[in-house]
This record gives structure tokens, C-alpha cells and sequence, in this order.
């Protein structure tokens, strides 16, 4: 039942849904808008935006900016026909122009009773108990990766990477990038055969297997997702990688073993947070040899000045407690904790265009999505790619890859003089 907070609507007091899009974007749209009172407004030819009941300004309203459109999207309320990529990029140029003096002559325009809440999406997830505590964590990753392993099968591809490829052409395909970015990270933790190598945060075991198949590495591979847990270890069976490769359902801090010469962790570090990342950098330490290779990937933000936890519409949707550091913080903590840092790179262009080819992907199967995880959770990871497209294409986030070494008391890195692993 829905929560109200103001007077039932009356949607019509003077103003039109057109006339109140124009006055947000202090005239007309870049895109066209076309509402449920008939009105509409913005350029007649490209992408369309529908606003298709009351409820779509209601939750606008009461949840100004991404959230209340998240809501909105998510219920099918506001409906997008064509890119929504080009439609998110087109109206995050005018975004900044907003004002908040503006919103209130359309509330006042609109009537009140735009203020009241309608019911939330049942996608919309809060999670309990002490903020990356074990438990919470579990929680957050079941959130997110125990959709269905078909659902991300579907998305993903063949590969089951779901972290930023390496595209070595602009017209490499998904697989081969994604093929890249495993085979990069072994070249730069320095992997041969007989080595032994930790992948924390692991996902469906990829960068396990290619290390196994491709250098003969005996690999570890652990994830806090059991269904990520079920799949890998049935791949790795068929993969005839069972003697190279062990998949263990569990938390990062629960590795004990020590003496591994290299770790990876791709994908990982936005789910410990600020406050545990001394912690979760020493906790890798211990677990490396002297000598041993550390190669951290993982989402950042554009400075260390910006606020590490993610938006209202991930937190809730996407990643529950997800936090995203500046690349300086992440250097920092591994110099903290006695590791030398020997090489860094940003890959934001090529997280933009894996989101491309997963969108892609979704869009090529979305009937099959809709029919395995529901329109709703389709929808959330629609809206999710593309937005995060655009962030990464404007820098609004960023995709390092930090290398370092456990450096003995020789001083001796083991590390080349220049770089071998190439471009």
C-alpha cells in the first residue's frame, strides 16, 4: 500500500507534465518526452521518453534525482524507447542546470499530490547488521550475484567474466577481451609453471582456469557466492582442471595458507570498503611469499577526495555497501602495509565498452532475461549497465589495475626492468 505523505493527486492545477519537463531543463529537452496527459515536448526524432503514469513523477518527487528515477524505471512508471545510453548521456549534460527552485514551482505547478510515495520496487534492498562485517558481506554478494547463474550466462557470454576486459582492437569481440584481460594479469603477476597463485573474489573462476590452463599454475579460486561456487567447480570439472584448480565457497579472510607466489583480485576491493582496506591489504600480504606478486583490479573514483560509497540507486539496487576509493588510496594502502608498488594503469575506455557488449548481450536475449529473473530485476541491470557506461565514458569512474611486490629485506623484486607483459 502506498505511503501517503500529501494530498492525493490531482495532477492538473495550470501546468502540463511537457510544460513541467520544460521548466526542469529551463526549455526544451534534448530528448523527446511524451506524457500520459497527452503533452509532450523535446525533438521529434531520435530516442523517446515516456512518462507513462503519475507514479513516474510521484517517485521523482520524492526521491529527487537517481533513486526517484531508478524507481520510476524499475516500475515501468517512466519507460524509455531506443539508446537509453544516448538518452542518459544526453540529459546528464543538463542535470547540473537543474534548480532547486525550478522542481518546487513544478510541484506547486503539478499539485502536492506528487508527493505521495508510491509502493517501492521489490528489487530495492537494504541490508542489515555491522556495516562489512562477514555476515553483511554475505548478504550484499547474494544480493547481487545469486541472481541466477543462466541470467549472467546470458549477459556475460561464454567467458562468466564479469570485470573489465581488455579490448587489444577496437573490434575485438567480448570473448577475446575479456581472454586478454586474464592473460594480462598473469603476465604481469609473472606466472609459470609449478607457481602457485590466490584469486580472491574469484566469480565463476576464470582468471583460476586460464592460469591453470594456459601457464599449468595450481590456482585457488574463492568466492561469497555459493551459486558462483556451484558453477565454477562444475567447469572446472569439465575443463578436466580439477588437479590444478580448487573453487572454495567462503570469505577472502578465511584463507589461511600462505606462501602462494602471486594474488589476484580482480573485482574485489569495491566490496571491502575504506575502513577494512589496511586490513584487507595485509591479509593479502601474509598470504604471498617474498617475492610474490600482487595485482589488484578494481572500480575507482576519479580522485581520493570523493566520497567512497556508491549512489543511492546502486547501493539499493546493485551493490549494497559497494564503495569505490580513489586509485591514490588504494597505492597508498599497499605501500602502507610494506608492499612495493612496481606498475599502474587506467582502463576506464575499456570498462565502457564491456558494459557495451554486455548491454548488448542483454538486449539480444532480453526475453530470455525477463523470463529467468523477472522484467523488474531485468530492467534494474538495463538501466545499470548504461548508467554506468556513461560514468565510465565521462570519468566519473575509473578502472585501475595496481601491481605490487612483496619485497624481500634483499631489496630484490624479481621484478624486470621494464615492463614484460607488453601494451
Amino acid at each position: 500500500m502506498a505511503t501517503t505523505l500529501r494530498l492525493q493527486p490531482t495532477m492538473r492545477q495550470g501546468m502540463t507534465v511537457a510544460e513541467a519537463v520544460e521548466r526542469i531543463f529551463s526549455g526544451a529537452p534534448p530528448v523527446r518526452f511524451e506524457a500520459y496527459d497527452g503533452s509532450a515536448t523535446g525533438p521529434e526524432d531520435g530516442p523517446l521518453v515516456q512518462v507513462r503514469s503519475p507514479d513516474a513523477l510521484s517517485y521523482v518527487a520524492t526521491a529527487p534525482g537517481s533513486l526517484g528515477m531508478a524507481r520510476a524505471y524499475v516500475t515501468g512508471t517512466l519507460e524509455v524507447r531506443g539508446d537509453l545510453h544516448a538518452v542518459l548521456t544526453a540529459l546528464m549534460d543538463r542535470v547540473d542546470q537543474i534548480r532547486l527552485r525550478d522542481l518546487g514551482e513544478v510541484v506547486r505547478g503539478l499539485g502536492l499530490g506528487i508527493l505521495r510515495r508510491p509502493p517501492l520496487p521489490a528489487q530495492e534492498r537494504r541490508v542489515s547488521g555491522l556495516r562489512h562485517s562477514r555476515w553483511r558481506d554475505a548478504q550484499a554478494v547474494s544480493h547481487h550475484y545469486d541472481v541466477s547463474n543462466r541470467f549472467y550466462e546470458m549477459v556475460l557470454g561464454p567467458s562468466m567474466a564479469y570485470t573489465c576486459a581488455v579490448y587489444p582492437r577496437p573490434d575485438a569481440s567480448l570473448e577475446e577481451a575479456q581472454a586478454t584481460k586474464f592473460d594480462l594479469v598473469a603476465r604481469k603477476l609473472g606466472l609459470r609453471e609449478g607457481m602457485s597463485l590466490l584469486d580472491v573474489g574469484c566469480g565463476w573462476g576464470g582468471m583460476a582456469m586460464h592460469a591453470a590452463r594456459e601457464y599449468g599454475v595450481r590456482a585457488l579460486g574463492v568466492t561469497l557466492s555459493r551459486a558462483q561456487a556451484d558453477w565454477a567447480r562444475r567447469a572446472v570439472a569439465e575443463a578436466g582442471l580439477d588437479g590444478l584448480v580448487e573453487i572454495r565457497h567462503g570469505d577472502y579472510r578465511d584463507v589461511h595458507e600462505t606462501g602462494f607466489d602471486a594474488v589476484s583480485s580482480i573485482g574485489l576491493t569495491e566490496h571491502v570498503g575504506l575502513h577494512q582496506l589496511p586490513r584487507y591489504v595485509s591479509h593479502l600480504r601474509d598470504r604471498l611469499r617474498p617475492g610474490g606478486r600482487l595485482l589488484n583490479h578494481c572500480i575507482t573514483r576519479p580522485t581520493t577526495r570523493a566520497r567512497a560509497r556508491a549512489g543511492a540507486f546502486i547501493t539499493r539496487y546493485v551493490f549494497p555497501d559497494g564503495e569505490l576509493l580513489g586509485v591514490g588510496r588504494i597505492v597508498s594502502a599497499l605501500q602502507d602495509q610494506g608492499l612495493e608498488v612496481r606498475h599502474e594503469e587506467n582502463l576506464r575506455e575499456h570498462y565502457a565498452m564491456t558494459l557495451r557488449d554486455w548491454g548488448a548481450n542483454l538486449e539480444r536475449n532480453w526475453q530470455d532475461t525477463v523470463a529467468e529473473a523477472g522484467l523488474a530485476t531485468s530492467r534494474v541491470w538495463r538501466l545499470y549497465m548504461a548508467g554506468s557506461r556513461v560514468g565510465f565514458d565521462r570519468r566519473g569512474i575509473e578502472l585501475h589495475q595496481v601491481l605490487a611486490v612483496r619485497t624481500p629485506r634483499s631489496g630484490v623484486s624479481g621484478m624486470p626492468l621494464r615492463p614484460s607483459w607488453g601494451s
